[in-house]
Formats: C-alpha cells, sequence, structure tokens
C-alpha cells in the first residue's frame, strides 16, 4: 500500500503513529514515518484507499457490516496500520537432526521479530503460499542447539531435480511487472485472452500451453522477432510514458516502431504461405498410402492433410500434447452407436469428436478443453423438467462436472446440480455439490459449496470425502491436491489429523465391442 505526502495527510500519519505506539509498543514503531516510492510504472489515478479513522478498528464496526464488507475493511485497516510499522526479522536456519545414526536436514527461516505481520498476516490463495513456500523456504520452530526433539511422524519422500513449475495468475502477473509488460489495468485481460483463445487451458490452476497456442507462439516469435523480445516490449511501455510526459515526439516513436514492423510483416507473409502450401511431415496418407502428410492451418486451427489434396481427401487433427498414455501412444475413443473410431474436429464452437463413420453416422461427442477426451454422452432421467413440463431431464457433462438440464436447452435453460451426498457442515441441511466460478481471477476453478446457497455460503477449494475423520470421527474429510503431492485431511479447525491420499486405481476402458451401446440421442457438438 502506497503511503505519501500527497496520498495521506500529516494528521492521518500521526493518528496511526499514536494507535501503533498505544496498541502494539514502542518497539513496533519506525523512528519516522515510512515513505514508499511508486513502482516506475505505477498508473496513479486515485489516492490511496485507506481509513478515514484509524480508530474505527475492523472489531468496532463488525456488528454494521455483511461478511464481505467486513473482510474488505479489516484487509485495507490491516494494511494501512501495517505499511506505517517496522520490518519484520527473520533468521535463514538450517537444522541438523540426529537420529539413530542418520542426519535429517531441514532448512527455512525463522522469526525473530514479527513487526508488521503483528497487524498484517496476508492471506493468500494456496497457489500463491506453495510458489511462496519454494522460494523463501519453510518457516522452522525455534530449537536450541542440543535439544532432544519428541517425534511424531515419518513421511518417506523422495525428491528429484524438477523444472520450474507453470505459471499461475498470480506467478505471471508478478514476471510481467518484472519484466516491465503491460500495466496493471492490462493484466486481467491478457490472462483472459490467452484462455478465451485456446492458447493455453488452466489445470489445477496452472497455465498448459495447447499445441495453438505453441504453434501460434513459434510463428509470430520468428517471423516478429523484434515485437515479441521482452526488452522491446518494456521500452515501448517506457516510450508511451515519455511521450505522454512531453519528452518524446510520438511522431518518432512511432516512426521508429513502423519501419521495423513493415520489414517482419513480410518474413511473417512467408511464414504463413509455407502453411498455406503445407509443410511436410514424413508421414504416409493413412488413406491412400501415397500422399505425404502436410501440416497445413485453417480458421479452424492446424491440422495434417494428404498432399494428393483433392483427389484424396483424408485430414487428421494435430495432436494435442499431454494426451499420451504411458506407450506413447494417442488414446482412443470410439463410437458409442456403430463402435468405430472417434476422429477429432474443429468447428465454429471449438474441437468436437466426429465418427469415422460419416455420412453413415452422424454421432459426435463434446470434448473436454485442451484434450482427446471424450465426454460423457447425456443419460436421459426418469424425470420431467419442473420448468417446460414437455422435455425430459438429462444428466449432462459442463465444463465444471456433471449437472441436471432440460432436454429442451437451450429453449428451456432449466439446470440444477448434483449433490454429493455429504452433508453440508455449516448449515447441516444442504449437500456439497461441485461449482466454477466463471468470473475474476477465479475463473475456471474448481469449489465445492453448499446447495442452499445463497441461504448458506459455506465453500471449500477441497474435494470433501465421504469417510468419518478415524481422529475426531466428523463424518467426512477433504482431498488437497498441492505440489508436494495429494493429502487427505480433516476440516475440523480443532483437529489436525492429515495422511497421504491413496493412489487413484487406473480406469479400464474395454473394447468397442465389449461396450453397452448408447440408445439415447447422440450428443451435440
Amino acid at each position: 500500500m502506497r503511503t505519501d505526502s500527497v496520498n495521506v495527510s500529516a494528521d492521518a500519519l500521526a493518528q496511526v503513529r499514536d494507535h501503533i505506539g498505544s496498541s502494539y509498543g514502542p518497539s513496533y514503531l519506525p523512528e519516522k514515518p515510512n515513505f514508499y516510492k511508486a513502482k516506475k510504472n505505477a498508473q496513479e489515478a486515485h489516492e490511496a484507499i485507506r481509513p478515514t479513522d484509524v480508530a474505527r478498528t475492523p472489531e468496532s464496526v463488525k456488528r454494521y457490516l455483511d461478511d464481505d464488507m467486513f473482510k474488505l475493511y479489516q484487509m485495507i485497516w490491516q494494511r494501512f496500520v501495517a505499511s506505517q510499522m517496522v520490518p519484520a526479522v527473520f533468521d535463514q536456519t538450517t537444522i541438523d537432526v540426529d537420529a539413530s545414526g542418520y542426519t535429517f536436514r531441514a532448512t527455512g527461516s525463522v522469526m525473530k521479530f514479527e513487526g508488521y505481520l503483528a497487524a498484517y498476516q496476508a492471506v493468500k490463495e494456496e497457489e500463491e503460499k506453495e510458489d511462496e513456500a519454494d522460494a523463501a523456504g519453510n518457516r522452522l520452530p525455534a530449537v536450541t542447539e542440543g535439544e532432544q526433539l519428541r517425534l511424531e511422524t515419518i513421511r518417506p519422500e523422495q525428491h528429484f531435480t524438477e523444472p520450474p513449475p507453470r505459471y499461475t495468475e498470480a506467478t505471471l502477473v508478478k514476471d510481467l511487472e518484472e519484466k516491465g509488460i503491460g500495466r496493471p489495468s492490462t493484466y486481467a485481460a491478457i490472462i483472459s485472452t490467452i484462455v478465451e483463445r485456446e492458447y493455453v487451458i488452466k489445470d489445477q490452476g496452472r497455465f498448459t500451453p495447447t499445441l495453438l497456442g505453441e504453434k501460434v507462439s513459434d510463428l509470430l516469435v520468428k517471423a516478429f522477432e523484434d515485437i515479441f523480445d521482452v526488452g522491446f516490449t518494456a521500452r515501448m511501455e517506457d516510450e508511451l510514458d515519455e511521450i505522454e510526459e512531453g519528452k518524446l515526439s510520438w511522431r518518432s516513436a512511432v516512426g521508429e516502431f513502423w519501419g521495423r514492423f513493415e520489414n517482419d510483416l513480410g518474413k511473417a507473409a512467408d511464414a504463413m504461405d509455407s502453411y498455406k502450401a503445407g509443410i511436410p511431415t514424413g508421414q504416409k496418407c493413412e488413406k491412400c498410402g501415397e500422399g505425404e502428410l502436410l501440416e497445413r492451418i485453417s480458421r479452424h486451427g492446424f491440422f495434417l492433410g494428404c498432399s494428393r489434396y483433392p483427389d484424396c481427401d483424408f485430414i487428421r487433427d494435430l495432436a494435442e500434447p499431454g494426451n499420451e498414455d504411458p506407450a506413447g501412444e494417442i488414446k482412443t475413443e470410439y463410437c458409442d452407436n456403430c463402435g468405430k473410431e472417434m476422429a477429432i474436429k474443429r468447428g465454429r464452437f471449438g474441437t468436437f469428436l466426429a465418427c469415422t463413420g460419416y455420412p453413415d453416422c452422424k454421432t459426435t461427442r463434446r470434448i473436454a478443453a485442451g484434450t482427446r477426451k471424450a465426454l460423457q454422452p447425456d443419460v436421459i432421467l426418469d424425470e420431467k423438467c419442473p420448468t417446460c413440463g414437455e422435455a425430459q431431464l438429462l444428466r449432462r457433462q459442463g465444463r465444471f462436472g456433471e449437472f441436471i438440464g432440460c432436454q429442451n436447452y437451450p429453449k428451456c435453460k432449466y439446470t440444477r446440480p448434483i449433490t454429493m451426498g455429504i452433508k453440508c457442515p455449516k448449515c447441516n441441511e444442504g449437500e456439497f455439490v461441485r461449482r466454477g466460478s466463471s468470473k475474476g481471477r477465479g475463473r475456471g476453478r474448481i469449489f465445492y459449496g453448499c446447495s442452499r446457497y445463497p441461504d448458506c455460503d459455506f465453500t471449500t477449494p477441497h474435494e470433501p470425502i465421504a469417510e468419518p475423520c478415524p481422529k475426531c470421527g466428523v463424518p467426512f474429510v477433504v482431498e488437497k491436491h498441492t505440489k508436494q503431492g495429494n493429502f487427505r485431511a480433516c476440516l475440523n479447525k480443532d483437529c489436525d489429523w492429515e495422511v497421504a491420499a491413496p493412489e487413484a486405481v487406473p480406469t479400464v476402458i474395454p473394447p468397442p465391442e465389449a461396450q453397452p451401446i448408447f440408445s439415447g440421442a447422440p450428443a451435440k457438438s
């Protein structure tokens, strides 16, 4: 939070310093008020958001605010007070523990003085905590040399050198800030664009590039080396600031940019022409056996096509990365109606699976974003829609899991979630349902909430499991998915039970001739 002579008055500074000295003690108060320099790319459109009176503590106003407003006010008040306190002090520590001749080592930090943390403990998302833990190490307890330690549990773990973790929204924004790319007002647009255009998919909070994203990136970086250079992008941002401040003529800045851009356009045209003609892959056509498969691009994405077109019209969509089984082969889906193999296709609404028996069989299946895995076909339920009273209800697959919807969609848009059969611990009336957020920074994230929402607002990001806690006996536990592994834990704040989650048993899919034939209407793409 920024605090300076423009954004905060002298009276407000004096008031917050008096509060820190009286509430926390003189050791938490710096000799002089803290003044912070604005970041180079900060957009200072308004003054700092702060309490009008620091004496209005969060506890004193809590009864006047609803839960969300209280949390927001508490964060603003705590950050304002913390911004005028002394720093926290940590010792970077290594602890060696001798146990029966074996040495165990733990590295991390030990707090020596809490400083501003006495007023503000930042509440971060789980993925941000993990990233910070990797960078700064775990916080260790205070111990003395020669102290006898009590063994609580042993977790045999083996660690290997791993590549850097993929970006999350938080780490991507942090990297953009460090490299001077974009501005705070454009970060949300950058993230939403790469997701909506299917350049990346979001898996457990992290971005994974799609085939389309990799191909587009390769083409653009090769054709526009200057523009896609990080240093060039940062320089352009600086030049725009200089134009705004009157230090640089916009004509000279645009003229310099256009000269290089015009040359790059010629390179890009040549690169795109090579895709129009097709890039040889060295693979024989699977249909005619004579032509060679060429990598090409259309408005629906990248695909492989026979070099003998139009004499041979064979095409195949390029496989998305990450969909190979352990043997390296592409997973195969089969048609529920005729048993023939399904082929991945691209249409105006995205990717889908279509039966290779077309036009005799016109079965299509929706496909999970960024994969070649088909969603399960709709299942007709023995229940009429309560809204229109005409059509049957279907069990359907959506982007956040299964749900129940009307067969007359989009004419009738009735839907309801499928409950998990586990009672909500807050109201003890509703049951858990699987939900997904579609707005804001948490877009696409799965969470679990009460079916009585908004009457009950209980949620958890961890999947509930219908097993009682073996320690305290509460009726369910949750499964947490972290970078360190999967764990089952108790949500009861007074219970510390946690164990490693059992490994998932792989699902064996029988060949098509052994599968039951789906008798309902085929799903539309």
